[in-house]
């Protein structure tokens, strides 16, 4: 790769490999103040190149790979290299994690305490988690929670949060002093913004927290909230891991100790505030 670059995200190293210089300076920008892997020894690599040499200069399209790789995956055009980047880091977790149970939920604590957001695409997990922190929270991530079996702690992994269509503006309005990347117009989901996680999530982002409450948000619906029975949770999260079957009995023995230990609940809300309002409360009543 002729332009790479390095960072570690909580527990995580990934170095970056690119046939173009801009999607890298990209990521070095957004991520300028997390630290550089351990020893400068990466747990992942991500390869961001051009199928064919032409590609680099004619119509460049961005094709994701590294340690681990989906043959069949669609390019991305080179003006959405920093989704790419993003993109590719999600593939090697979801693909190559082993050492924690991995759930793809946002997730925020709190006195030491964590709260888990997992749900379909589009449930509002990454804007409420965003939304959290402006109220004061420390986001822990918005793409995985790192659960790990050996503990019961969740560690953080705070990348970019990825802000979709809508609620670009409503985080935007909400922490008007963040640090955002560029509009990424016409990607698979629409419209992409990235928010950089704010100073207390990077300089804390290698302490653990326990979990405290699993909730599992619905948008676009009237004001609710249920209790979710174990076995219910158990499967949801299930649903909701991308390493779940590859940990065998140790992801079984941590999935079920989670959903016996931490209540959960279904929250349908209509807006943001409204379910600010519905997490608050529930916080409130642990």
């Amino acid at each position: 790769m002729k332009h790479v670059t390095s960072l570690k995200i909580g527990p995580i190293g990934f170095r970056i490999g690119c046939d173009w210089k801009a999607p890298v300076a990209q990521v070095e920008r957004l991520y300028a103040d997390f630290p550089r892997p351990d020893d400068g020894i990466a747990d992942f690599n991500v390869h961001l190149f051009a199928a064919r040499p032409w590609r680099r200069f004619l119509r460049p399209s961005v094709h994701i790979g590294g340690d681990f790789v989906i043959p069949d995956a669609a390019p991305l055009p080179l003006a959405q290299g920093l989704l790419a980047a993003e993109m590719g880091m999600n593939l090697q977790m979801a693909l190559g994690q082993r050492r924690y149970l991995l759930l793809h939920a946002a997730a925020a604590e709190r006195d030491g305490r964590a709260v888990l957001m997992t749900g379909i695409s589009g449930a509002g997990k990454s804007t409420l988690a965003a939304l959290l922190m402006a109220r004061g929270w420390r986001l822990m991530g918005d793409e995985f929670a790192l659960l790990d079996p050996a503990t019961g702690l969740v560690h953080g992994f705070p990348r970019l949060v990825s802000l979709k269509n809508e609620s670009i503006d409503v985080v935007a309005r909400a922490l008007p002093d963040a640090a955002f990347g560029p509009r990424l117009e016409g990607t698979p989901k629409g419209t992409i913004r990235h928010l950089v996680p704010d100073a207390r999530a990077i300089a804390a982002m290698g302490e653990p927290a326990a979990p405290a409450l699993i909730l599992f948000p619905s948008f676009g619906h009237q004001a609710a909230e249920r209790p979710v029975l174990p076995s219910e949770s158990f499967v949801r999260l299930t649903q909701a891991s991308t390493n779940y079957t590859k940990l065998a009995e140790r992801g079984f023995d941590a999935l079920t100790r989670l959903v016996r230990d931490v209540p959960s609940r279904a929250l349908d809300y209509p807006d943001a505030d409204t379910a600010l309002a519905q997490v608050e409360r529930l916080w409130e009543a642990l």
